[in-house]
């Protein structure tokens, strides 16, 4: 997968440890552009879902981009009202068939509500199906995580969730460590957060390094093992964001950025209203 560098997941399987995210890109043409633009420049880790409403776009790109199939790791995600059984067995096959290919690389519970467990039990038979390669979850917290993890047969490849230098996820990765389940990032780069952006500590080791800000967020994530993969529709931003395996933060500049962390994000799965919120969105209006 060009010269970027892998992470073993705890199933055996190389995932890329960077990728382009495609939330919040519209699917009037731009997820396409985008995506053949970061396929040009890479990128070989595409990361959508079923709530982005752009799988076709994906899809397409990753065709006419003359790669092979083999190269590029596709990651989509399984949304709530496809919870169940029987409703995620029909959605990992819509998913298929949007994104026009044979198979998923990663495919994730995106939002932990609801009938958890049915849904991961689909996953699982379409992992054994050949449908899916690798199964993960997305936005838990410990109390998520505990309270529905230890009754699945299948430990989750990954737990995809908010972190960034101001949000390390630190109780989380105590429990994900011991289980080797990787930590993907959303939102790597705190979505734009003005004061993270402009911090002190990243801005002299990014005048240091001679790299910008970004880069110097992500490749602090990238040491800590945790995969990311920031969101761009800027030719320039796309590059520059993979543009950072050619250097090494210290332990000293590591332990910097780690005394960052305010242990806060903006999202709390864990909030009261969150789960019926979630559910209140609908991602078949269009099907």
């Amino acid at each position: 997968m060009t010269n970027t560098p892998t992470i073993t997941l705890n199933d055996g399987n190389q995932i890329p440890a960077i990728g382009f995210g495609t939330f919040q890109i519209p699917s009037d043409g731009t997820t396409y552009q985008a995506v053949t633009e970061a396929l040009k420049l890479g990128y070989r880790h595409i990361d959508t879902a079923v709530a982005y409403f752009n799988e076709a776009e994906v899809g397409r790109a990753i065709k006419d981009s003359g790669i092979d199939r083999d190269q590029i790791w596709v990651t989509s995600k399984l949304w709530l009202q496809d919870f169940g059984f029987e409703a995620a067995t029909k959605a990992i096959d819509l998913s298929l068939k949007k994104l026009g290919l044979d198979y998923i690389d990663l495919y994730l519970i995106h939002q932990p509500y609801g009938d958890v467990p049915g849904a991961w039990r689909a996953m699982e038979a379409a992992q054994k199906a050949g449908k899916i390669r690798s199964i993960g979850v997305s936005n838990m917290t410990p109390k998520i995580w505990n309270h529905f993890v230890p009754d699945f047969a299948t430990m989750p490849a990954v737990n995809q969730v908010e972190f960034n230098p101001y949000f390390q996820q630190k109780p989380l990765c105590a429990i994900l460590d011991k289980q080797r389940v990787t930590l993907e990032a959303w939102a790597p780069l705190g979505q734009g957060n003005r004061a993270l952006m402009t911090d002190p500590v990243i801005t002299g080791l990014a005048e240091k390094y001679g790299k910008n800000v970004g880069q110097i967020i992500l490749r602090f994530e990238n040491q800590l093992g945790v995969v990311v993969f920031p969101k761009s529709v800027h030719a320039d931003r796309i590059k520059s964001n993979r543009d950072i395996f050619d250097f090494e933060l210290t332990p000293a500049d590591m332990a910097a950025m780690a005394a960052l962390d305010q242990g806060k994000g903006s999202h709390d799965p864990d909030a009261p209203g969150v789960a019926e919120q979630l559910a209140a969105y609908d991602v078949h209006a269009n099907d």
